[in-house]
């Protein structure tokens, strides 16, 4: 507790260092403990700003506005069209490099406007293990990563996520739905649809941490070990099946291999 503390304290002094902070805001775990914490330490000096795209589901934007109200965060919204980007649909390895780079350019653009010195963004120290080309969009732009600084790591945020009354504490792991593609394969807004509705569908009955990869026209499930009793009771694999089914896939299958952070990234012989 004492070294969570003193993270704490490195974060906070960080984050006072910079000044005022633009957050770039998803309502996902990391980025609602850095909002929280920079609007604590610096008041109106710290604003969000949340990108608003099909690749980025319509309840993680309510979400992310609901806490700004909450909290008396300034919320600035931008219309972040990522298939309209070159290259992007065609859903190259450095996908995520495009994205990212279009995005943390609109909000410096924002911060700017704002009168705002910084940009943040929430990635932590267990994300410097996996295969993160947006992370070099941060490093061009000169995007700051508070949370890295502080080698806070994603079981720390939790825990004092939950130390501040945050609900997003147990809250399960995010990324936009262009990473259920695999690389290589056009990436559609009609997909992204199937892809949402059907992981959508699978939230609503109640499982904790899902993943639909979509591979051509299969549907590959991912979920925690422990929820594949509640996928095969009450008849719900026969629904799921035949919602997913109804939404275009032809094939729906269950992940053996179970829910894993970035798994398309097995496909660039990268491990998580």
């Amino acid at each position: 507790m004492a070294l969570l503390e003193e993270k704490r304290r490195k974060l906070e002094t960080y984050l006072k260092e910079l000044g005022s902070v633009a957050v770039a805001f998803s309502a996902g775990v990391d980025s609602t403990f850095l909002l929280k914490t920079a609007h604590d330490v610096l008041g109106d000096r710290a604003i969000a700003v949340t990108a608003r795209s099909c690749s980025f589901p319509a309840r993680e934007t309510d979400e992310a506005a609901a806490f700004c109200e909450k909290e008396g965060i300034e919320q600035i919204v931008v219309d972040s069209e990522e298939l309209s980007i070159e290259g992007f649909r065609q859903n190259p390895r450095n996908r995520c490099y495009l994205c990212k780079h279009e995005l943390f350019t609109k909000i410096i653009e924002v911060a700017k406007a704002h009168g705002i010195a910084y940009v943040a963004e929430g990635s932590n120290l267990d994300d410097n293990g996996d295969y993160r080309p947006g992370l070099q969009a941060v490093a061009e732009l000169g995007v700051k990563s508070p949370l890295q600084y502080a080698e806070l790591t994603k079981d720390e945020i939790r825990a004092l996520s939950r130390e501040l009354g945050l609900l997003t504490w147990d809250k399960p792991s995010f990324a936009c739905l262009a990473s259920r593609f695999v690389y290589g394969e056009e990436i559609t807004e009609d997909k992204l649809g199937m892809v949402d509705r059907a992981e959508q569908w699978l939230l609503n009955e109640g499982f904790h941490q899902v993943r639909v990869r979509i591979h051509g026209n299969i549907a590959r499930i991912e979920l925690k070990p422990e929820e594949f009793s509640r996928l095969f009771a009450e008849g719900r694999a026969a629904r799921a099946d035949a919602y997913m089914k109804s939404l275009g896939f032809a094939y729906v299958a269950l992940d053996l291999g179970c829910y894993q952070m970035g798994s398309m990234n097995k496909t660039l012989g990268k491990e998580e």
